[in-house]
């Protein structure tokens, strides 16, 4: 049984289409996500910016994004296309691979990084579009890449990291994750932890601290554990970015736990079971997760009490929960982007997309969104 089949079957289970991996033509039973709740005088959200580029498939978890550096704000197509716009007006689209792009867009440093569902990382000039280099890794690339400390540190399928030169796109280092018998088909991008340092989370629910320069390795604490009895049910993944907030970094797992470990002894502070493949957020003291079931909740970061928790929008397929201004937004199966009172969970206010929502990410106190249907959009409070 190869590794590609491995982690389709494992991606299956987690969209319930448990059919899929043996060939057995038992259908799943019907998961209805529960309907819009009522809103009275809801606020909402005013779009700046909109695009449309082709649509991902439905299994497939890529979770492209739209960057911004430099006044610019870059997207990207999976068919192989990257544009650079300034506010709506277009700068330059090039067509940059054969192969479709899988992951991106990360935009620092003068350069735009993507990658292949091939391998192939490229480097494109941020102001021309013109190619600064290409690398060929050894597996597909399904999360962006991170620029830090002069560096391009990407993360390959196969579990591979890698570092690039920032400017010559010469490889520095490698450091190999180890492989796992199952893990779904989806990756966490690697985050800054310092001005030297990154996190890597990886399938085996370890998270590790490298020094980007030299890629020699600083950490590896596990934070999740599952007790399934089986090889599916024993999945638990991270697949959402590790978030760090001071002393703390808070992880999600799939049928895992919600966790902060504290960087300096190095010991987990406290962990509640909760599954999600998205990146949680932080702000203030409170840690806000949006579960793989729809359930949103809320806990205090030094003690792990639950704050609220809100499940008006169950089996609605969220994405991952961001902090834009006052409110708590997190996107669904429809396109619809929830407003939240952070303080109670409450929801106060709705605007709408188009296609599911994949990504959202927040830069200079807007909202970038991304959907598997290929629109990608920018908003703001009204």
């Amino acid at each position: 049984m190869n590794r590609t089949y491995k982690i389709t079957c494992a991606l299956t289970v987690l969209t319930l289409a448990l059919a899929g991996c043996a060939g057995k033509t038992n259908k799943a039973p019907e998961v209805k996500p529960n309907p819009l709740p009522k809103l009275t005088q809801a606020k909402t959200l005013v779009p700046v910016f909109s695009t449309n580029v082709s649509a991902t498939e439905a299994a497939d978890p890529l979770r492209l994004r739209l960057g911004a550096d430099q006044g610019l704000i870059f997207a990207i197509d999976p068919k192989g296309e990257v544009s650079a716009f300034n506010g709506k007006q277009r700068v330059w689209q090039k067509k940059v691979a054969q192969d479709s792009l899988s992951a991106g867009v990360e935009a620092a440093d003068g350069i735009v990084v993507v990658g292949t569902n091939k391998g192939k990382l490229l480097a494109l000039d941020q102001k021309t579009g013109e190619q600064k280099w290409t690398a060929q890794l050894t597996g597909a690339i399904l999360a962006p890449s991170l620029i830090h400390a002069g560096r391009v540190i990407t993360v390959s399928n196969d579990g591979t990291v890698y570092a690039h030169e920032a400017t010559t796109g010469t490889q520095v280092w490698t450091y190999n994750l180890p492989n796992v018998q199952f893990s779904l088909r989806g990756m966490a991008a690697p985050v800054p932890l310092d001005a030297r340092n990154i996190l890597i989370a990886s399938a085996n629910a370890y998270i590790y601290v490298i020094d980007a320069i030299s890629g020699v390795p600083k950490m590896q604490r596990r934070v999740a554990v599952s007790d399934g009895r089986s090889d599916i049910q024993r999945l638990v993944d991270i697949d959402g970015e590790p978030v760090v907030a001071g002393q703390f970094v808070v992880t999600t797992s799939y049928q895992g736990q919600v966790t902060v470990l504290d960087l300096a002894s190095q010991q987990v502070v406290w962990s509640e079971d909760a599954s999600s493949i998205q990146r949680p957020e932080v702000v203030g003291n409170g840690v806000f997760v949006a579960q793989s079931n729809g359930k949103i909740s809320a806990y205090e970061i030094t003690t792990g009490q639950p704050l609220w928790e809100n499940d008006q929008l169950l089996n609605r397929q969220l994405s991952n929960p961001v902090m834009l201004g006052n409110e708590l937004v997190v996107g669904d199966l429809e396109g619809v982007l929830h407003l939240i009172d952070p303080r109670n969970g409450q929801i106060v206010g709705r605007a709408k997309t188009s296609g599911e929502v994949r990504t959202l990410r927040v830069i200079d106190n807007q909202l970038y969104v991304s959907t598997r249907k290929g629109a990608l959009s920018i908003w703001q409070n009204r």
